[in-house]
């Protein structure tokens, strides 16, 4: 198949002033993970690097201006593909070993999940491809077979729950909210009621049956995230949400995994 090659690989919108949300339009709706860059007053905070099909610190150069923490909600491939990039990296000590070494992954549907898990993915509420999870390519020359690979990101800081990281005029507090993976994370800023959730939570198909997923995990996050007193949700895919409907999808799943 013959792909077009992409004006920009990374789409974006400021969210507010601190704010912005950066996006890859041509990743398959699936793999399509939301980056979060929240600028502070001494440093910078990265949240998820999305697929790493193209370099993010390049297409981004503008935004990176000062020390920066690049922070994965977990290591599936569609949130650390750029982490190499960047020189401060942290994450929860369960998803190390594969920010370290990434597992086998393909832009290839069906090699990186194959027939099983497509399937299984499926049967979850995702519309899954069968082919490419790329409707472009970033450079003219491009082979999605030969030139896609997640580098080695080994992590420079650990984090547990309750810890902080401060950017010099906000500090967001680490989450363990395990359920997706063992070590997912968000990070919450109560002054603001913030929640960067990666997907632990966000307005979609929620995934709890992958091979490291566990449902009594994801009901006591669920418990948790419930009763938290959220102004807006920014959650690793799909847009941005308020308190109610953080409540409604929490109840939601609740209601179909405690039966």
């Amino acid at each position: 198949m013959s792909l077009p090659v992409a004006q920009r690989w990374f789409e974006r919108r400021k969210v507010d002033d601190a704010v912005t949300h950066l996006w890859e339009p041509h990743v398959d709706a699936m793999m399509r993970c939301n980056i979060w860059h929240v600028r502070g007053r001494a440093r910078d905070l990265l949240v998820d690097s999305g697929m790493g099909v193209a370099s993010l610190a390049e297409a981004a150069r503008d935004l990176f201006q000062q020390p920066l923490t690049a922070v994965a909600t977990h290591a599936h491939a569609d949130h650390v593909g750029g982490h190499h990039e960047f020189a401060e990296r942290a994450v929860h000590p369960l998803e190390a070993a594969l920010l370290q070494r990434p597992p086998y992954a393909s832009l290839d549907a069906l090699k990186a999940f194959g027939r099983e898990g497509i399937d299984r993915l499926r049967q979850q509420g995702l519309e899954m491809p069968e082919g490419l999870l790329i409707d472009a390519l970033p450079r003219a020359g491009y082979d999605p077979e030969r030139d896609y690979a997640i580098p080695p990101a080994p992590p420079t800081r650990l984090l547990a729950e309750g810890d902080l990281l401060d950017l010099g005029d906000r500090s967001f507090e680490v989450l363990h909210l395990p359920g997706h993976s063992p070590g997912s994370i968000g990070l919450w800023e109560a002054g603001t009621g913030t929640l960067f959730s990666g997907d632990a939570l966000y307005d979609g198909p929620l995934l709890d049956e992958l091979e490291r997923s566990s449902i009594p995990d994801y009901i006591r996050t669920m418990e948790r995230l419930i009763a938290l007193p959220v102004t807006v949700v920014h959650g690793g895919h799909e847009p941005s949400f308020g308190r109610e409907r953080l409540r409604e999808l929490c109840r939601a799943y609740l209601e179909r995994r405690r039966q």
